[in-house]
C-alpha cells in the first residue's frame, strides 16, 4: 500500500476513532458535520505522520524506560494540538482526553492491521 494509501487508511481511521470518543465520552464532544469529521481526522494524520516520528525519537529514552507507555502521552499530546486546530473539536479535562487518546489508538491499530492484512502479493 503506498502513502497516499495508508494516509487515506489513517484519516479513516481517525475519523472513526473521533465519532466513537464522542459518542462515548463525556467531555469529548465534536459538533462539527461529517466534512468537518474528515477533515479534522486528517488533520490529525498529517500531525501524526509529521510530529508524531519527531517526538518518537526524542523521547524514546522515555517510551523504553516505560515499556512503551509514554506512547499514549505522545498520542495525547498529538490530541492535544488537534483540539487547539479544530474549532468542532473540544476536549474538557484529562480523563475525557486519556479516554479519547485510547479509543482513537485503538481503533487506529484495528484499521491498519485490517489494511495490512487485505494486501495479496
Amino acid at each position: 500500500m503506498g502513502l497516499i494509501g495508508r494516509f487515506i487508511l489513517h484519516t479513516i481511521g481517525n475519523a472513526i476513532g473521533i465519532y466513537v470518543a464522542s459518542y462515548f465520552i463525556q467531555g469529548f464532544s465534536f459538533v462539527g458535520d461529517f466534512l468537518s469529521l474528515i477533515v479534522a481526522a486528517a488533520i490529525l494524520a498529517v500531525i501524526q505522520a509529521i510530529l508524531k516520528p519527531i517526538l518518537k525519537l526524542f523521547l524514546g529514552p522515555l517510551i523504553v524506560l516505560t515499556l512503551g507507555l509514554f506512547s499514549i502521552v505522545i498520542n495525547a499530546l498529538l490530541l492535544i494540538i488537534l483540539d487547539f486546530l479544530s474549532k468542532d473539536l473540544t476536549i474538557q479535562g484529562y480523563l475525557p482526553l486519556l479516554y479519547a487518546t485510547l479509543i482513537i489508538s485503538v481503533i487506529n491499530i484495528v484499521v491498519s492491521v485490517g489494511g495490512r492484512e487485505t494486501k495479496k502479493d
